[in-house]
């Protein structure tokens, strides 16, 4: 819930940076020259660059949630059962060794969203950021792109 919570204090933060530049660029198109004019366009790319990229990560975060609260109702998620260390962070030989089976059951069974979420989590506490960025990405694209089980023939 505190995560929640401050990514909804961040996302407003800098909603509210985006209108302050925005309304900046807006007054130095109004005044009219040349030069504010190309200023102003220049100083509105930004938050319109800005509002992309956090309604990108919103996306991203929500359909992650998404997963994870389909994959807790299936009794699915992984269990953090790691070791730590005297102050709280995850041990990195306890990371690797969950890292490496969840790699292989994903070498298994590539198609499964499930497993590339679970590697996902092993990244992150592995603390690889970015692979766990990308394994959660393939992850949502398979569960976005499974369509849903036909019915068997009938013996007709």
């Amino acid at each position: 819930m505190r995560a929640k919570i401050t990514y909804v204090v961040t996302a407003a933060v800098l909603v509210f940076y985006f209108v302050l530049v925005g309304s900046r660029g807006v007054l130095l198109i109004r005044h009219g020259t040349l030069l504010t004019v190309t200023f102003g366009v220049a100083v509105l790319i930004l938050p319109a660059i800005g509002i992309w990229f956090l309604w990108k990560n919103t996306q991203f975060v929500r359909r992650a949630n998404a997963l994870a609260a389909e994959l807790d109702a299936e009794g699915g998620l992984p269990v953090d059962d790691l070791l730590r260390t005297p102050s709280g962070r995850i041990d990195r030989d306890s990371a690797d060794a969950v890292f490496a089976r969840r790699r292989e059951e994903t070498e298994d069974t590539p198609d499964d969203w499930r497993c590339w979420f679970r590697l996902a989590v092993a990244y992150q506490d592995a603390r690889d950021t970015p692979r766990a960025r990308k394994a959660m990405q393939r992850a949502i694209a398979l569960h976005r792109s499974r369509t849903p089980a036909s019915p068997a023939p009938s013996g007709q």
